[in-house]
């Protein structure tokens, strides 16, 4: 249920709790411990599919990493509705408690339409902006937020650097947080 506080101007964004079950979250994230870390920002993350250039700002052909991981498709396929498409990018980002991530617009030229993010681990709020408009939503744990239309396109989400969140009146600390992040990607031979 989204907040009353969302206007038709937010059209596009969703959110579904419990969309995977704790048992299959803990098997998700014991996957994805297992694998690499990549450590050069603030937060450890991993691309799968395509890599996304922090620097650049872009996805090119080059970038390029292969399919998705067979531990991963079956997720892609459960998400692929949401997206209208199957995703052929992923983003981990481990979150512990004191990170966060810029208010920002996923990048348009890059991706598709739909993003979908499922949340693992700690809940925590991921505030919506836009000019002086500023909507928070709390992402339950394994729940799933897709962002399409406005919700994609005019509107900045982020996750406050902070070590707790007010969720319904209640201050939630927070504790390690893993999101999962679907993307598709646009690429031209002469990206970049």
């Amino acid at each position: 249920m989204l907040p009353d506080l969302f206007s038709p101007s937010t059209a596009g964004l969703s959110l579904t709790p419990d969309f995977v079950a704790e048992a299959d979250a803990a098997a998700l994230l014991a996957r994805i411990d297992a694998q690499p870390w990549r450590d050069d920002l603030k937060r450890r993350v991993q691309h799968y599919g395509y890599r996304y250039d922090y620097k650049t700002r872009s996805v090119g052909p080059d970038d390029q990493l292969g399919p998705l991981p067979e531990w991963l498709e079956p997720l892609a396929a459960r998400v692929a509705d949401s997206m209208g498409a199957a995703p052929d990018q992923v983003i981990v980002n481990e979150y512990l408690p004191g990170q966060g991530i810029a208010p920002h617009v996923d990048c348009v030229p890059c991706f598709g339409p739909r993003i979908v993010i499922l949340s693992l681990g700690s809940p925590c709020v991921m505030t919506f902006s836009r000019g002086q408009d500023r909507v928070d939503l709390p992402l339950p744990p394994n729940s799933l937020a897709v962002l399409a239309d406005a919700a994609r396109h005019g509107w900045r989400h982020g996750i406050a650097a902070r070590k707790s969140d007010v969720i319904a009146g209640l201050r939630h600390p927070r504790s390690r947080r893993v999101s999962v992040t679907f993307r598709t990607v646009r690429v031209s031979p002469t990206a970049r």
